[in-house]
């Protein structure tokens, strides 16, 4: 599994996304550069510019017509995919650390950071998939996060709920209608802040990542922790492939408390583990730093994963990933 090195940042990576046909990778750092990429060779497809500071998430919508981006310049952008050009720009108080569209790209959520006098907020915007159209100032719903910021969020299947993740660990269901908060769950160690979420293909469960060193997938509907994966450091992302059973975990320790300098004690490595028996089955190495965010293949091709270092690596799986089983899973199959 030899991977594609993506050289297009001067920083770190922020977070990486593969469109819905996965043939196109997004990638966002820390050098104000949104870049596209072709997944099947890593050529640079092209880059969105226009943001003046550190971006820190990216989304494309189901169609790949539109992507949106967030960032420290404290400003949500649209974009046109195919030309480059950017359709809207909403400002805000503080930071974007995260967009996602609703599963029919008819909705737009953003997560603001929480600073100076501003509590964190999760915004919704109606979007207007045409790119010719004007988009909306309006917010169609805010959220307000008094307790503990959210750093992650995203929509249920069929955008019924808003899911976010908190600084505190816990996860809560928003009625994704009204903004109500109709639950809460301490799905991680108090204080340990929830740093991604990721979706099964169906969005009735998905993972969450957190410093804590855990990964956990949660029931969707009752938010009821369903797994738990365990790793030796701290995590920055974790994600559900489809196809296999499997999840892909990554982190690393924090890139100032590294001490030493050999690449294996930071513990860079992509981890995967098997979705059902929670148990380790392997390990990529290659990044020089933590990985910031992984990303899978929605047909469950392969995977890529962006780092610290400033690259991206996209693995894409050969025959023994697939072929792999578990005794189980084989008198199973042979049934």
């Amino acid at each position: 599994m030899r991977p594609i090195l993506l050289s297009g940042h001067e920083r770190a990576l922020t977070q990486v996304k593969y469109n819905s046909d996965g043939d196109i990778i997004f990638s966002v750092s820390k050098d104000h550069v949104v870049c596209a990429w072709f997944s099947h060779n890593g050529e640079r497809l092209g880059t969105y510019h226009g943001h003046q500071g550190a971006l820190w998430t990216v989304d494309v919508d189901p169609t790949s017509t539109l992507l949106a981006t967030g960032g420290a310049d404290n400003t949500m952008r649209l974009w046109e995919v195919k030309t480059g050009k950017l359709l809207k720009t909403w400002d805000f108080a503080t930071s974007i650390k995260r967009v996602e569209f609703s599963p029919d790209g008819r909705q737009l959520l953003g997560v603001t950071e929480k600073r100076s006098g501003h509590l964190s907020t999760i915004v919704v915007y109606e979007i207007n998939p045409d790119p010719e159209t004007e988009q909306t100032n309006e917010q169609s719903l805010r959220i307000v996060c008094d307790e503990s910021k959210a750093t992650v969020a995203g929509f249920s299947y069929l955008a019924k709920w808003i899911i976010a993740g908190h600084e505190d660990g816990t996860i809560s269901q928003f009625d994704a209608k009204t903004g109500e908060l109709l639950y809460s769950t301490q799905a991680h160690e108090p204080d340990m802040q929830i740093t991604d979420l990721q979706w099964a293909p169906d969005r009735t469960y998905f993972i969450t990542a957190s410093k804590d060193k855990t990964a956990k997938i949660l029931a969707t509907e009752s938010l009821e922790v369903l797994k738990t994966f365990t790793a030796d450091t701290p995590l920055n992302s974790a994600a559900i492939t489809p196809v296999k059973d499997y999840v892909i975990l990554g982190g690393g320790q924090a890139a100032m408390d590294v001490t030493t300098t050999s690449a294996r004690q930071g513990k860079f490595e992509a981890r995967f583990y098997h979705k059902v028996f929670m148990e380790e089955i392997g390990r990529v190495r290659g990044h020089f730093g933590p990985l910031n965010y992984v990303a899978v293949h929605p047909q469950g091709a392969g995977y890529c994963s962006g780092g610290e270092d400033g690259y991206v690596r996209v693995h894409h799986f050969d025959k023994p990933y697939f072929d792999f089983m578990y005794e189980v899973e084989r008198e199973q199959a042979n049934l």
